[in-house]
């Protein structure tokens, strides 16, 4: 998949959208109820270098490119306020999400950050992305998210949509681990 720059009259316009729920920034703390709650933890590798590496890809949209998503961000980075179109799959069938960054993570150990659903978007919620170097050395990636559908034939896929909703996450996963 390829990074493609969002047009500039498509980021004004996700610009002043409102976030699509209202408990913006939660990823970071307690999980608000009556959402769909998603925590999971991998451990991609030991030291220094995978850290930088990790958090390099992740912040530069690597990791959803390399979980097969298209992504048209505003932003080259991931930045407080970056909007962004995330894409996924081919010919007829394809899903259109709009986000937003809420948050960014910069400190020596951690590195990441959090975007929330936009009008548009096939659910609502928000989602973090962090990279961590414990004190050991390992380095661990963490999806934290809430969401629930947004739209009609998002509740009506169901099972369906949740078993795409956990193949991306298995991706995501997995795209920092090489």
């Amino acid at each position: 998949m390829l990074l493609t720059a969002l047009p500039a009259d498509m980021a004004a316009r996700l610009r002043g959208a409102e976030f699509t729920y209202s408990e913006v920034g939660l990823t970071a703390g307690v999980l608000p109820p009556s959402y769909r709650h998603l925590h999971r933890t991998t451990l991609i590798g030991t030291g220094p270098e995978v850290f930088a590496e990790a958090a390099s890809r992740l912040l530069r949209w690597q990791l959803h490119l390399r979980a097969g998503l298209r992504v048209s961000p505003s932003s080259v980075t991931a930045e407080p306020g970056t909007v962004m179109l995330l894409g996924l799959g081919a010919g007829p069938i394809q899903i259109t999400a709009p986000c937003r960054v809420v948050y960014v993570v910069h400190s020596p150990g951690r590195q990441g950050f959090a975007y929330g659903t936009l009008p548009g978007h096939p659910a609502r919620g928000a989602q973090a992305f962090i990279i961590e170097r414990h004190h050991d050395g390992a380095v661990s990636f963490t999806i934290t998210a809430f969401s629930r559908p947004a739209t009609r034939l998002a509740r009506a896929a169901g099972p369906v949509g949740l078993a795409i909703q956990r193949h991306i996450i298995r991706r995501f996963l997995l795209a920092l681990a090489d």
